[in-house]
C-alpha cells in the first residue's frame, strides 16, 4: 500500500475526520431556518465591509461568510442566517456539505495545493475518467476557470479551421470576461474601452411564442453569414439556455436546424455549459435537448467545480496549443468527484428526478403567487434548477431593489436579462427541499409588500 494510502486510512487519521463530521452536525443543529444579523457583530462586520470594498470595489451585496453553513442555509458574519438560492451564481453544490467537507479534509492532507498539467494526482485520473465516460466525448482537459474552458474550446477550433477568423454565437448570449470572451458577449458595456479581438456573427436566439418563424429566420441569417464568409468561420457557440440574457430556453428542433447548416459547411458545433452542467434534467444540457451526437465540443464550469474542455477526436490539438499551469486545487478536484458521483447515484435526472421534482414545485408556489399578485409576478422560465419571473413590467431599477429586500429579509437571488430584467433563481440542488422553497415563497412575498409600500432599502 502507498504512504498517503497507509497514512490516511490510518486510524488514528479516520477517526479525526469522524470527529470534524459529528462536531459539524453538532454545530448544524443551530441553523433552523433564516435569522437576522446579529447586533454583537455588527461593528466587525461593517470594517470587513469598508476594507474589501477599499481595496477591490464595491460589492453588491454586503455578503461576507462566516464559513458555516448548512444545506441551502449560509451564515454570515454579521451573525444573519440567508437561504442561498443563487448558489454563488451556479456554484456552489451546498454549504458545508459533509461528504465535500469530507473531500476537502483528503485533499487538505495531500502532497500539494493545486494540481497542474505537469504534475497531477490520481484524483485527477479519476475526474478525466468520469468526465469522458459521463459525456460521451473522447478527451478531456481540465482548467482553472470557466472563461479559459472557454478559451480552450475555441483554441481547438481556430486550430482545426485555420485560417478561420470569425465565430458565431447568438444575440443576448454571454461568454465571460478575458479579452476574446468579452468580444463574444452581447453585452457592449462589458466591453467598454477593449479591443474587439474576435470578429462575431450573431445569430437571433429562439423565440418560443413564434417558434417556426425563428426557426426560419435563424436559419436564414445563419446561410447568409456562411455564403458571406465562406470558409472563415472556426465555430458556432451555443448557449442552450441563456442565463445572463433571461434565461431564455432554446428548443432540439431550433439546435438542430442550426446545426445541420453547420454541418453542411464543416463549421464545429461549440456548446457552453458553464452555467448549465448539472443543472437541467440531464448532466449536460445537450443531452437533454439530444444534441449528443451533434457536439464537437463542450465546456463546462460553476457546479463541477473544476472547469473543463471535453472534445472529439479531429480537435485534437497539436502539442503547445492548450496546458495549464494549474488545472485546478487539489479540493476541487476531490469535491469534484463527490459531486459527479452524487448526480450520478442519487436520482436527481430525469422526467421524475429529484431537479424536476424541485422544478416544479417551485414553478407551481410562483404561479399561485402570481394568482394573489397577478399585475406583479409574471413569465416564468427556465429548466430544471435555473428558474426565472418577470417583476412588474421587468424594470431593471425595481428588480434590484426587489432582490436587495429579499437578501435584506434572508434571501439571496440575482437577476437577469435587460429590458425585461428578470429574478434569477440558481438553487443548490444538493440540498434544497420543498420547505426551503416555500420559506423562499414567503420571503419574496414579504418584500414585495415592502416594494408595493414604498419602503427603501
Amino acid at each position: 500500500m502507498l504512504l498517503f494510502d497507509q497514512f490516511f486510512n490510518d486510524n488514528d487519521v479516520q477517526d479525526a475526520i469522524d470527529i470534524i463530521l459529528k462536531r459539524l452536525e453538532f454545530y448544524q443543529h443551530n441553523i433552523e431556518g433564516v435569522k437576522p444579523a446579529n447586533k454583537d457583530f455588527e461593528t466587525d462586520f461593517s470594517n470587513l465591509i469598508k476594507l474589501i470594498e477599499s481595496v477591490r470595489g464595491s460589492l453588491f451585496y454586503p455578503y461576507l461568510s462566516s464559513g458555516f453553513g448548512k444545506g441551502p442555509y449560509v451564515e454570515c458574519a454579521d451573525g444573519s442566517v440567508k437561504l442561498d438560492f443563487i448558489s454563488g451564481i451556479g456554484v456552489h453544490w451546498a454549504h458545508s456539505d459533509p461528504a465535500i467537507i469530507k473531500a476537502s479534509l483528503k485533499a487538505a492532507v495531500h502532497d500539494s495545493v493545486m494540481q497542474g498539467n505537469l504534475q497531477q494526482h490520481r484524483g485527477s485520473v479519476d475526474l478525466y475518467q468520469r468526465l469522458r465516460e459521463m459525456s460521451g466525448l473522447d478527451h478531456v482537459f481540465l482548467t482553472s476557470s470557466g472563461v479559459m474552458g472557454v478559451e480552450n474550446a475555441l483554441k481547438l477550433c481556430f486550430q482545426y479551421k485555420s485560417p478561420a477568423k470569425r465565430i458565431l454565437s447568438f444575440s443576448n448570449c454571454f461568454c465571460g470576461r478575458t479579452l476574446a470572451a468579452a468580444s463574444i458577449t452581447d453585452k457592449p458595456q462589458y466591453r467598454e474601452g477593449l479591443p474587439v479581438v474576435l470578429p462575431v456573427d450573431y445569430i437571433p436566439f429562439y423565440d418560443p411564442k413564434n417558434p417556426k418563424e425563428s426557426i426560419q429566420q435563424s436559419v436564414d441569417i445563419l446561410h447568409r453569414y456562411i455564403k458571406r464568409y465562406p470558409n472563415d468561420y472556426a465555430c458556432m457557440k451555443f448557449e442552450l439556455i441563456q442565463g445572463e440574457g433571461g434565461f431564455n430556453v432554446g428548443s432540439k428542433e431550433f439546435f438542430k436546424a442550426l446545426i445541420s447548416c453547420l454541418k453542411e459547411a464543416d463549421i464545429p458545433v461549440y456548446i457552453d455549459e458553464t452555467q448549465t452542467f448539472g443543472r437541467t434534467t440531464e448532466l449536460f444540457a445537450f443531452q437533454l435537448f439530444d444534441l449528443q451526437d451533434d457536439v464537437d465540443v463542450v465546456s463546462i464550469g460553476k457546479m463541477s467545480q473544476v472547469c473543463a474542455t471535453l472534445y472529439r477526436k479531429h480537435l485534437k490539438p497539436k502539442p503547445g496549443l492548450i496546458s495549464q499551469t494549474f488545472t485546478s486545487s487539489t479540493t476541487a478536484i476531490e469535491a469534484a468527484n463527490i459531486i459527479l458521483t452524487k448526480l450520478a447515484s442519487n436520482d436527481y435526472f430525469g422526467n421524475d428526478g429529484k431537479i424536476a421534482q424541485l422544478h416544479t414545485y417551485f414553478i407551481n408556489k410562483l404561479q399561485d403567487l402570481a394568482k394573489k399578485y397577478p399585475a406583479d409576478i409574471s413569465d416564468f422560465r427556465g429548466v430544471g434548477s435555473m428558474i426565472a419571473f418577470k417583476l412588474f413590467e421587468g424594470n431593471y431599477e425595481e428588480s434590484l431593489l426587489f432582490i436587495k429586500t429579499c437578501y435584506k429579509n434572508g434571501l439571496i437571488l440575482f437577476i437577469a436579462g435587460n429590458k425585461p430584467t428578470y429574478i434569477r433563481f440558481l438553487l443548490p440542488v444538493g440540498a434544497t427541499n420543498c420547505n426551503h422553497i416555500d420559506e423562499a415563497i414567503a420571503i419574496i412575498e414579504q418584500s414585495l409588500g415592502i416594494i408595493k409600500e414604498g419602503a427603501s432599502i
